[in-house]
């Protein structure tokens, strides 16, 4: 993960309407098109008339951002607020330009901590970070958290006052904050989030088609199908509302290239910004596999040259080597992934008098989610070594590498071995340790969402791997990973 951070910001802001190369994307899918995956509420929300264009496509309209509130430099000491009132209910009127009181930093603090950002920065200074990825990284562990901020997080903003957090760069970049848009940015974060930022990096959109382009591609465990808007064309007008169509990915694992890449991980036109949340660290988790299978640390040198223009960083080349070496001890269960959504609590969709849509923080909740990702994994010396090896006997190419994405989400390692048959219609979990801990077995069929009957006892001391998930027809590959977090 640490080798490729500055290069996988994820570049995916507003869904301004953008040229995507779809001639051979239709061929992608790996996985039976026509497989049915559990409904869930990151399936694309779908409408009788999906099959006509869009009345309006797709272009957001940038307001114009008022004068700061206050005066520069930016202050250093948590200034007198107003604490705000406990989660607003339907009907209830709130004031929404009260200053909360500062965020508690949170505990742990040996850790690096990143900030992922992506934006279209086309038009200079005017531009949104859209996409907003916490990593923090414990170097002592070899261990890193996700965490997906939503653009409409309604913060305050240090020097500016209430505002959505996607404006703070913008903010520091238009009114010359010390240290520009990432250090006012930096200064929201810790401000309302309670996390210290030591370096940002940020990747717009042509920056990320060049990073994904460079590296061959990259592989996308695609496991909830997800259907949006695409152009037809890369040459056809993107204004013209009849020059797009519905386009669908997955389930299987996808081959993206930069375009495709793109186009999945920024379009929300059918879903909405925290499913676009969950798109983009499925692909910062492909390319982090993707760097370790082309062995990428031994190409740093060269792969920096060629792509540094794309994005932009306080990272130097230098302190990217000496964070390099981390990254050989993550395993593939030691990314853990987090969320900040209406689902779990941590937010409330609120309208403002003027109509414009924001999310109230609960700050109890969040501070609870952020200590959650900046602790140490609580391993035990006997969960250390869960490890599961997936076999698909589906009839569906790429599910063994979807289940084994799933199993990552939920903490455990796993590997891949060939089935001796692909037309199994049960999915079934063996366990083959002498213990038979049912604790252990329960926790992998409740991730992979799998009864107690789908578990079979076979005890052998001379099997390579202690757990063996062989797929069956009937397995759901579409999962909540916000669900799954170990």
């Amino acid at each position: 993960m640490i080798i490729i951070i500055p290069l996988l910001a994820a570049g995916c802001g507003t869904p301004a309407a953008q040229a995507q190369s779809v001639e051979t994307a239709w061929f992608l899918i790996t996985a039976n098109p026509l497989a049915t995956a559990t409904p869930t509420p990151f399936q694309p929300i779908r409408s009788e008339n999906l099959s006509l264009p869009p009345t309006s496509f797709p272009t957001e309209t940038l307001e114009i951002l008022p004068s700061p509130v206050n005066t520069f430099p930016p202050m250093t000491d948590t200034p007198a607020a107003v604490t705000p009132e406990a989660l607003p209910t339907p009907g209830q009127v709130i004031d929404l330009s009260k200053i909360p009181t500062a965020m508690p930093l949170a505990q742990g603090r040996d850790t690096i901590n990143f900030i992922l950002l992506g934006a279209d920065t086309r038009s200079g200074t005017s531009f949104r970070t859209d996409t907003m990825v916490v990593a923090i990284v414990r170097p002592s562990s070899a261990e890193v958290s996700l965490i997906s901020l939503p653009r409409d997080l309604w913060v305050n903003i240090p020097t500016v006052g209430m505002q959505r957090l996607n404006t703070a760069y913008e903010y520091g970049e238009i009114y010359h904050y010390p240290g520009g848009g990432a250090a006012l940015l930096k200064d929201a974060i810790q401000y309302n989030l309670g996390i210290p930022i030591d370096h940002t990096a940020m990747v717009d959109f042509d920056g990320f088609r060049q990073v994904v382009n460079t590296i061959g591609g990259v592989d996308v465990p695609v496991s909830c199908p997800y259907t949006d808007w695409h152009l037809i064309s890369p040459g056809l007008d993107p204004e013209n509302e009849y020059n797009w169509q519905l386009f669908t990915v997955g389930p299987g694992v996808v081959k993206m290239d930069g375009d495709l890449a793109l186009w999945y991980a920024r379009s929300r036109k059918q879903s909405n910004d925290f499913d676009r949340g969950r798109r983009q660290q499925e692909v910062l988790r492909a390319l982090y596999s993707q760097a370790l299978r082309t062995n990428l640390i031994t190409q740093l040198p060269a792969l920096y040259s060629q792509v540094s223009s794309a994005f932009t960083t306080d990272l130097s080349f230098t302190d990217l080597l000496s964070l390099a070496p981390i990254s050989l001890h993550l395993s593939n269960a030691d990314i853990r992934s987090y969320y900040i959504n209406e689902k779990d609590g941590t937010v409330t969709s609120w309208i403002t008098p003027e109509g414009a849509y924001v999310l109230i923080p609960n700050d109890a909740a969040i501070a609870a989610l952020v200590q959650e990702a900046m602790a140490p994994h609580p391993k035990q010396p006997q969960q250390a070594a869960i490890k599961v090896e997936v076999r698909n006997a589906s009839p569906y190419d790429g599910w063994d590498a979807l289940a084994a994405q799933r199993l990552n989400y939920a903490g455990f390692e796993s590997s891949l071995a060939p089935a001796d048959h692909r037309d199994q219609a049960t999915t079934y979990l063996y366990d083959l340790t002498s213990v038979q801990d049912r604790s252990i077995t329960s926790r992998i069929l409740a991730a992979m969402g799998l009864p107690d009957t789908n578990l079979i006892s076979a005890p052998n001391p001379n099997s390579s791997a202690p757990y063996i998930l062989l797929l069956g027809s009937d397995y759901q590959p579409c999962f909540d990973p916000g669900a799954l977090t170990p």
